[in-house]
């Protein structure tokens, strides 16, 4: 009887030592690209009243579905006078982000009262807003290359209260604000606290004004969309979830594309055609491209008796966005969405 003995080979030790100083290369690589790409991102902490009308729950959205472009490092909720109070824009953020698949990032409540309201007790353990001004001060204090942008769509008071609470915060951010019809008067989030707004145009603090300036083609208000529009791209749009979620509207919805339609079926129009300006996403979209919009540097101006004062020889610029390409921003806005259609 023959026995046949059967020898398995073996890798070399040196062809052992190159296999696996290959893959600890590629480890190596994958974590630094992926570092790379985490570091070009842009850092933001956004500041909304989600629940105001429409426009915040777009912006908010769009900037979830632009994660390659963007690091969000916070969500942070404040009231103006329409949407209810903070819980009431907090449960809002709170569908968006479940209806967007993205209810793993953190909402946090910033003001509900005005800065003159809350300044006196900001040394104390308890004021309100907290929470919100907590994460931009420790945002903006995360080692960084670039300066953290806050991208703030409603009244600036959280975004006050930071600068107020840490001297060095304001020299740390980028400060996105959509608001204002400079240079003339009027806009809701400016007159839902125009104390916070001042308190920061005296400040240090990097400032871009994103304009409104409601029925004119220079500001944010001709980035406008039709109901028609809507209807014919957003049904059905953006992951699908397995628990529906309530509207503020009511109604069940799986998806944000099917909440936008219903969003945009409780809303009054303007102009003509009759269409809807989406403000904050603007602000979102100049932020990921600047060529989307035209920049100007003036010296501070600021609001007094509801009347913008320019002062010429102010010791400090600040950015004023204008002339919006609304155009490039709506198809980038739809071509965000239908590239997360099921």
């Amino acid at each position: 009887m023959k026995i046949r003995i059967q020898h398995t080979r073996k890798l070399s030790p040196v062809k052992l030592t190159i296999s696996s100083l290959l893959i600890i290369l590629w480890l190596i690589t994958s974590c630094q690209t992926k570092e790379v790409k985490e570091q070009n991102k842009i850092r933001v902490v956004f500041d909304t009243d989600t629940n105001n009308e429409l426009d915040d729950q777009h912006a908010l959205a769009y900037l979830l579905f632009n994660q390659s472009t963007f690091k969000i490092e916070g969500i942070t909720i404040n009231t103006t006078s329409s949407g209810g109070n903070i819980d009431k824009q907090y449960e809002e953020a709170k569908r968006v982000l479940q209806l967007c698949a993205a209810d793993t990032f953190a909402v946090l409540k910033g003001a509900d009262l005005s800065f003159r309201d809350i300044i006196s007790s900001i040394d104390s353990t308890s004021y309100d807003g907290k929470e919100a001004v907590d994460l931009m001060i420790e945002q903006a204090h995360q080692p960084s290359e670039d300066k953290l942008v806050i991208l703030a769509v409603g009244k600036l008071t959280t975004v006050a209260l930071a600068v107020a609470k840490d001297s060095s915060f304001a020299e740390r951010v980028r400060l996105v604000w959509l608001g204002s019809n400079y240079p003339e008067p009027g806009e809701h989030n400016q007159d839902n606290d125009t104390i916070a707004m001042n308190y920061l145009l005296n400040s240090n603090i990097d400032f871009e004004m994103v304009t409104v300036r409601y029925g004119k083609p220079s500001g944010t208000g001709a980035v406008s969309i039709t109901k028609e529009e809507i209807n014919k791209v957003m049904p059905g749009v953006g992951p699908h979830i397995k628990t529906p979620v309530t509207g503020r509207h009511g109604g069940e919805f799986y998806c944000f594309g099917d909440y936008s339609v219903n969003l945009f079926e409780h809303i009054d129009y303007h102009g003509n055609p009759p269409a809807r300006a989406l403000f904050d996403m603007a602000a979102v979209a100049i932020v990921k491209n600047s060529s989307w919009a035209q920049a100007k540097e003036i010296p501070a101006p600021i609001l007094i008796d509801n009347t913008w004062m320019d002062r010429p020889t102010h010791s400090r610029n600040i950015t004023v966005w204008e002339n919006f390409n609304r155009d490039a921003i709506i198809k980038d806005f739809f071509d965000s969405f239908s590239k997360s259609k099921n």
